[in-house]
């Protein structure tokens, strides 16, 4: 039985895996709280602030189009 029982937790450990992401959810985190310090900074109104509120979740997403408009000229 209690063999039964030993073999059962070795299979249930071997299912259970870790992720560990790395370091680019850092990245993103720490450029996520710059973009909002660097738009929320410029805004002169409260939709100023609300509109870099929300460039600041997408900052990578405008990175990447700038990049690519550089590339392509």
């Amino acid at each position: 039985m209690t063999d039964e029982i030993n073999s059962i937790k070795q299979k249930e450990k071997q299912k259970c895996t870790h992720y560990h992401g790395g370091g680019s959810e850092a990245v993103y985190g720490l450029g996520l709280i710059g973009a909002w310090i660097y738009y929320i900074g410029h805004a002169t109104t409260f939709l100023e602030g609300v509109i870099g509120f929300l460039k600041g979740l997408f900052w990578p997403g405008f990175m990447v189009y700038e990049l690519l408009q550089f590339l392509y000229k």
